[in-house]
């Protein structure tokens, strides 16, 4: 169902059907308030649980929001640092962080947001992920945010099977969006270019070993810079990317039958077909000869 971006509407999920431990959600919504309209509205403060409906005056909550404003502008506080908030700003709830947000009365905003908490996302905290220093994310608007949240509210509302599974999914997704498109935003465009003219040069040698001095010396930088640059874009050093497409083109080739997994690896630069499965089933998440067989009974049915 593709929900109508225009609505408003929420929920909170108190049921313990479908939660784990490690991560679920607690409360989807969308709102749009109009200008010079009450925030929150007083219907709505009527049906938001006690702790909830603070926001204007300053709140703590237990569990981690993350906010997307696509429309209007607005104040948004936390740990006493002060946020203007446009169309395209993301707002992060920590929890145990005081907080609090409004829109402005001549502009009003449309409002998104999804709740979550479970070990996993306090790992991100551990990790570095989050922290309260970053919880202000002004990456712009962007259909595949939106998709993301839509894709959330369908699943909560019809709450099928394994729900909170697949709404979690959808969670780090969004997650793992805003926190690229941050650290997109900071990254100068001659890294972008660089990366991209990099991975041109491995695609075109998928099927030789990497040759990460004369990739550098293609791009006129040195191969430290390269690593460093590639590294920082991307996540993965260049050798990774460069096994990670190696082993995309190694299930194309096996795919096709007519194949062994000696000769996959081989063709694709591979002396020891070992080593070749080993990367194949740690990056595939499945053996070479696992995946033949899989595709070979997908194709029969």
């Amino acid at each position: 169902m593709k929900k109508d971006i225009e609505s408003s509407f929420f929920r909170y999920l108190s049921s313990a059907e479908d939660k784990t431990p490690c991560m679920f959600c607690t409360t989807v919504g969308s709102n749009k308030v109009k200008p010079g309209a009450a925030y929150p509205d007083p219907i709505w403060r009527y049906y938001h649980p006690a702790p909830f409906r603070p926001v204007v005056s300053g709140r703590v909550l237990s569990e981690f929001q993350l906010l997307y404003i696509t429309e209007g502008e607005g104040i948004f506080t936390s740990d006493k640092t002060v946020y203007q908030v446009t169309p395209g700003s993301v707002l992060l709830l920590l929890p145990g962080v005081k907080h609090a947000y409004h829109p402005l009365p001549e502009t009003g905003w449309h409002e998104y947001w999804v709740g979550f908490k479970g070990a996993y996302f306090l790992e991100l905290i551990e990790t570095g992920y989050f922290s309260r220093e970053k919880v202000f994310f002004n990456i712009g608007l962007h259909d595949s945010i939106l998709s993301l949240y839509n894709k959330i509210f369908d699943e909560v509302l019809y709450q099928r099977p394994l729900y909170q599974m697949r709404v979690c999914t959808s969670i780090l997704a969004l997650i793992t969006e805003v926190l690229d498109r941050e650290r997109c935003k900071d990254i100068p465009e001659f890294y972008h270019q660089i990366v991209e003219k990099a991975k041109l040069l491995m695609e075109a040698n998928i099927f030789s070993t990497i040759n990460l001095p004369d990739i550098a010396n293609q791009l006129s930088i040195s191969t430290s810079h390269f690593h460093k640059i590639f590294k920082t874009y991307t996540s993965m050093t260049p050798y990774q990317y460069f096994i990670l497409i190696k082993m995309q083109k190694a299930e194309n080739l096996l795919s096709r039958g007519g194949i062994s997994v000696k000769e996959a690896a081989s063709r694709l630069g591979f002396e020891n077909q070992y080593h070749f499965s080993n990367l194949f089933k740690n990056k595939i998440g499945i053996s070479p000869l696992n995946w033949m067989k899989y595709i070979k009974g997908t194709q029969k049915t």
